[in-house]
């Protein structure tokens, strides 16, 4: 499918600056969810975009650096684990969407959204939107939103955490809910950077 078909779809319709947003990280035990909202110039060339779990880490880094570089505008944002633990992670999910897309300098007319979710029980997308499942394999602008999302939070994570943390390892699992991970909850217990609504697998296996 072309990648672009959603965008014409709305540009078409008078929508002219049409944002892609998605997210990640709303699985592993610790540290914040992130998302990533993203305006690419019409019909962009970027060779390889794809969604984020479809791709190397190597090649996320790369179009990384292509998408910020060509992007009309785009915002990355996040939810801190303590966020999530007061809300819930579908309502942490949808702040930091909506954080994502308030924070563009181009206002966007109209936002692709990935999945089928639009609200939590307290925290919505308010901008005007349409979701699409499986977005960020249908459209380039979700597809960069993932990239940006996922490497935006594979770095603070593999980076900042792990040297304020270096014990529980999260470069080597991000955060995950690996065997390696649950070993240092087992050896450490929890940090403040974990969520402690999703520790509940770990404290029964204590």
């Amino acid at each position: 499918m072309d990648l672009w078909t959603y965008e014409r779809e709305q540009w078409n319709q008078g929508f002219s600056a049409v944002c892609g947003v998605d997210e990640a990280g709303a699985g592993p035990l610790a540290g914040p969810v992130y998302a990533a909202a993203v305006i690419l110039p019409r019909e962009a060339d970027i060779p390889g975009l794809n969604d984020s779990k479809k791709l190397t880490e190597k090649k996320r880094e790369a179009l990384f650096e292509i998408i910020t570089a060509q992007a009309v505008s785009y915002s990355v944002a996040r939810v801190e684990a303590a966020e999530i633990d007061q809300m819930d992670i579908l309502n942490a999910r949808m702040l930091a969407m909506q954080r994502a897309i308030d924070g563009l300098s181009v206002k966007p007319d109209l936002a692709l959204i990935d999945g089928n979710r639009d609200h939590g029980s307290i925290h919505a997308v308010n901008t005007p939107h349409i979701t699409i499942v499986g977005g960020d394999g249908k459209s380039a602008s979700i597809a960069a939103a993932s990239i940006l999302a996922k490497v935006s939070r594979d770095r603070y994570v593999s980076r900042e955490l792990n040297d304020q943390y270096p014990q529980y390892q999260f470069a080597k699992h991000k955060g995950y809910g690996t065997k390696l991970h649950y070993e240092m909850l087992d050896q450490y217990g929890p940090c403040p950077q974990h969520r402690v609504t999703f520790l509940k697998k770990w404290e029964v296996r204590r």
